[in-house]
């Protein structure tokens, strides 16, 4: 009997899948936020993070042995990263709001997590069907929809920093949040990214 090779498919979307728990994650801090938790929070956020990492080098290592795979070598590799990239961007907002030593959630940045915590989810439902991708007819609506939850975010930011440096008097606050936003508005970018490439990879294979 054939031993069954590794699942590049699968591997990519248990990726995906830690994207999510690190967006629900962030989202639920942030709505039940407490500053004397947010040492034990980002260590359940770095462990979300550490395990994605586990198997994002597991898979390399089985794509090194492997002579033949089921996409290019390049796009697994990209693709992988891309998601990897979403994962650490999220965790990096919230060691940006320990070492900020941010003590109030703006509203702003709850919308933000919640949009967040949706593309994440727009891109695991994409990935899920990235296997079938040659007779998937929900695989390009995943595509537009992680497309159009960017642009809401990219919308939201604007507003958010728009609004900060109009209605804000505290210089530290302004800086603080600039930068806060400013990295919520980056794992939607990472997202998109991501679907770029999947994208990519589908007109390629088509």
């Amino acid at each position: 009997m054939k031993k069954k090779g590794y699942d590049y498919f699968a591997a990519l979307a248990r990726l995906s899948g830690y994207s999510s728990q690190a967006a629900e994650n962030l989202h639920r801090i942030l709505k039940n936020f407490d500053p004397a938790k947010l040492q034990q929070t980002m260590a359940e956020m770095h462990k979300i993070e550490h395990t994605a990492d586990i198997e994002h080098h597991r898979m390399l290592e089985n794509l090194s042995k492997e002579f033949i795979t089921p996409l290019e070598r390049e796009d697994i590799i990209s693709l992988a990263q891309e998601i990897d990239e979403v994962t650490d961007a999220i965790e990096d907002v919230l060691i940006k709001i320990y070492m900020f030593n941010i003590s109030e959630i703006r509203v702003e940045a709850l919308a933000l997590a919640e949009v967040i915590k949706d593309c994440t989810h727009a891109l695991g439902d994409a990935l899920g069907e990235l296997h079938n991708f040659k007779k998937s007819l929900a695989i390009k609506g995943n595509l537009i929809e992680i497309n159009r939850l960017e642009e809401v975010g990219d919308e939201l930011y604007t507003k958010a920093v728009s609004h900060l440096y109009r209605n804000c008097q505290d210089p530290i606050k302004i800086m603080v949040w600039t930068e806060t936003f400013s990295r919520m508005e980056k794992c939607c970018d990472y997202c998109e990214h991501a679907a770029d490439i999947m994208e990519s990879i589908i007109m390629k294979n088509s």
